[in-house]
């Protein structure tokens, strides 16, 4: 994956497209890169503000899936983001006059309250700077009107008598499916929206993050010599039944129990510990295996970067070698005749030319 450079950010910006693949790839650049998550959020903001009004809604379904799929990371963009979207939808709402693009970020905003990503105070401040010149109030009035007008017409024509009610195959024919079984990722539409919660499955980890799990299980449980040992000096009569039956009095008994209690405790602790590693150790082999794909990626880029390099000094050496050999070819001024001695007669001068002989 490359490195973060704001060069680099505004590149991938400016080519950034309305594609679910073009989203969620430079999504996931961003949060492979969260660690400058201030900085990408400031030029995020730059650039949505420079862009023409109908690839503003691009950028909010670019913030809308980092936000979202960054929450198993940390805050961290959840966070920035908020210090700026009140001016990102009031900037939006100053130069768009898409219906498209307000009834897309209504959605959003819906969606995010519904899954409480902000909380209700923010998603209101971010309605009222969406809506600052009235225009989803507007959309949302004309919407109602029109759906009220739907309603009346489907209720005309169900009271009409059809031909086809008592026709099997066309009450089949009529069945359409609904849109939430439908699992088709479109960011034109809205479906990328409700799709944008599903976690990216090629979130490769931080190299700091591999070496801080790899040094925590240097700890581990399974390197505890020390509760080991413990537990191998435990005395055999506390599992062993047959110690029971050589118990003869009260206070033997009570101090049989304690030992027993004392070694179930241990061994309580020791193997909750156990499963904690083995739990910490499945989370690394996988984290291992996303780097691993990662560092792949990365060698087969290089490895075709190194191609398409070693053909352009191929190109460059043959250029040179042309040089060369034309510089090589190009005859000796030393050996060129002087045109400068008295081979040749002098030019005449300005006065020659221009005096006149009779």
């Amino acid at each position: 994956m490359s490195a973060f450079t704001e060069q680099a950010l505004i590149k991938k910006l400016a080519d950034l497209n309305s594609s679910s693949q073009s989203i969620q790839t430079l999504s996931l650049w961003l949060i492979h890169h969260r660690k400058h998550h201030q900085n990408i959020v400031k030029i995020w903001f730059k650039e949505l503000q420079k862009a023409i009004a109908n690839r503003k809604l691009v950028f909010m379904y670019l913030a809308n899936d980092v936000i979202q799929n960054s929450k198993k990371k940390g805050p961290e963009y959840t966070e920035s983001f908020s210090t700026i979207l009140s001016k990102a939808f009031k900037d939006i709402s100053q130069k768009c006059e898409d219906e498209k693009t307000f009834k897309s970020l209504d959605r959003i905003l819906k969606i995010w309250d519904e899954r409480g990503v902000y909380d209700s105070e923010k998603i209101k401040d971010f309605n009222a700077n969406l809506n600052a010149k009235g225009k989803l109030s507007s959309l949302m009035s004309n919407e109602a009107k029109n759906k009220e007008e739907s309603t009346s017409s489907r209720k005309r024509k169900t009271e009409e008598p059809s031909t086809s009610a008592t026709n099997g195959n066309d009450k089949k024919k009529s069945k359409v499916p609904t849109p939430s079984k439908a699992k088709v990722v479109e960011v034109n539409g809205e479906t990328h929206i409700t799709l944008s919660p599903q976690l990216p499955v090629s979130d490769p980890p931080e190299p700091e993050e591999l070496i801080k799990m790899l040094q925590d299980l240097e700890e581990a449980a399974s390197s505890d010599a020390i509760t080991r040992e413990r537990i191998t000096r435990l005395p055999p009569e506390v599992s062993n039944l047959e110690a029971l039956s050589k118990i003869e009095d009260k206070d033997a008994a009570i101090k049989l129990a304690a030992k027993v209690n004392d070694a179930v405790q241990l061994l309580k602790d020791y193997n909750t510990r156990l499963a904690s590693e083995m739990t910490e150790r499945n989370k690394l082999t996988v984290m291992l295996k996303d780097f691993q794909r990662e560092q792949q990626e990365l060698l087969a880029q290089a490895e075709q970067r190194l191609e398409e390099y070693t053909a352009k000094l191929k190109r460059i050496k043959e250029v040179q070698n042309e040089v060369k050999s034309h510089l090589e070819n190009l005859p000796d001024i030393i050996n060129l005749p002087d045109v400068t001695g008295g081979g040749l007669a002098a030019l005449p001068s300005a006065a020659d030319l221009f005096n006149v002989h009779h």
